[in-house]
């Protein structure tokens, strides 16, 4: 992988998305699992015998969280990217919400 430096640009701090990362782990454990306002059929999965449902916890591994802070970095950047290039064809040099709304589903799908 690329050093930062040389790539010119930062990348999120790894704790700070580890922190995230936790926080939604601990809601979606608070409610169940998650996935349950989506329609989607929620599948329990027994836990090992010497666990309990609250007793476990998610963790990520250090490569994953810099993975992850590479991912949302390319994401914000090209989301920012393009919503500038709107603003601009506008004649304007701020970008509004309404920009970054515009260009969210093709990026979506991008990814």
């Amino acid at each position: 992988m690329e050093d930062e430096a040389a790539r010119g640009g930062e990348t999120f701090d790894p704790d700070l998305i580890r922190a995230i990362f936790k926080l939604v782990w601990s809601r979606r454990g608070e409610r169940g699992g998650g996935g349950g306002d989506t329609g989607e059929e929620v599948i329990e999965i027994e836990p090992a015998p010497e666990t309990s449902r609250r007793n476990r916890s998610a963790t990520a591994n250090a490569s994953a969280l810099k993975v992850s802070c590479e991912l949302l970095r390319v994401f914000v950047t090209e989301a920012v990217q393009r919503s500038a290039f709107i603003a601009e064809a506008e004649g304007t040099t701020t970008i509004e919400p309404t920009h970054l709304e515009r260009v969210l589903p093709q990026l979506l799908l991008d990814f």
